[in-house]
């Protein structure tokens, strides 16, 4: 078959994706002190993105090397797995983000790690039904009336896909709010408690929520036209409307890495011990809460 370019951008991307996530995995497993709840859920993210990246870079070979019906169902389940326990990462980042607003008190507890290793096993264990889906024949291969415009899922499949995004984004604008709500009512208290309202809780307020809306448009940004081609395309439209939307929602687990890891002060110095074999003890390091953004 002659090569398309969409599909060598879409390998590109899965190339740079696996590469970014795979060293973030590698920091967090060789750092014992990166254990913490939240540290987990970035592991999660950054796992279900490497997957992501593995599989666009195994569906350009296979589409290219192997052609199979079955390898096409495959691979095509296992980025519909890898894509999902993504998203579902970033909803338990964000669940997570909330609870050590709402509850600092009690955040550090054993009930605290429950809940989030709870919400992973369900995340991941609901992703993993959605990418067996279409191995399990949910799929167009014997009726290409019923596909969609990602052959070879069914029109309904993505329709459940799309549905389970749109209400995923919707909790997460939700807690952000609430996050922002929470975040300008601490500054504000902080503020009188000092009798005065001074420049730096404003910088910081500002700040934080001007992180909290780049987190969510990005996300918003890289998905939602995807989602909504989904639902209003129709298969017969050039696939071009498909590479096109497609591409930039992978962008999101390139952007991932650098927005929840390689900003975070702790990533950064195991990186500096990972690479450099340099750490000096008597560099004092505040451990930074999740809440921080």
């Amino acid at each position: 078959a002659a090569l398309n370019p969409w599909d060598v951008m879409l390998c590109v991307s899965g190339t740079a994706i696996a590469c970014e996530n795979a060293l973030v995995v590698a920091i967090i497993c060789y750092s014992p002190a990166l254990r913490t709840p939240m540290f987990v859920l970035v592991g999660s993210l950054a796992t279900a993105d490497l997957l992501a990246g593995l599989g666009l870079i195994l569906n350009f070979v296979f589409q290219y090397v192997i052609r199979s019906e079955t390898v096409s169902l495959l691979t095509v389940g296992f980025l519909v797995a890898s894509f999902a326990a993504s998203v579902s990462s970033l909803l338990a980042i964000t669940v997570d983000r909330y609870l050590s607003l709402y509850n600092a008190l009690t955040y550090y507890s054993e009930r605290t790690v429950l809940c989030i290793h709870t919400m992973l096993a369900g995340a991941w264990g609901v992703s993993l039904c959605l990418g067996l889906l279409p191995v399990l024949g949910w799929n167009c291969l014997h009726d290409r009336a019923t596909c969609s415009v990602v052959r070879p899922l069914t029109k309904s499949n993505v329709t459940l896909l799309s549905a389970s995004f749109f209400l995923i984004f919707l909790i997460m604008l939700h807690l952000y709010i609430e996050i922002c709500k929470i975040v300008c009512r601490h500054a504000h208290q902080i503020a009188l408690q000092q009798h005065f309202l001074t420049a730096s809780h404003y910088v910081a307020t500002k700040k934080g929520v001007s992180t909290l809306a780049i987190i969510l448009g990005t996300f918003g940004a890289s998905w939602l036209p995807f989602a909504i081609y989904c639902v209003v395309g129709d298969p017969d439209y050039p696939s071009v409307y498909t590479y096109a939307t497609l591409l930039p929602a992978t962008y999101n687990s390139m952007i991932n890495p650098i927005i929840y890891a390689y900003r975070n002060q702790e990533i950064q110095r195991s990186m500096w011990v990972l690479f450099c074999g340099c750490f000096q003890a008597k560099v004092s390091f505040r451990s930074r809460s999740p809440s921080d953004v």
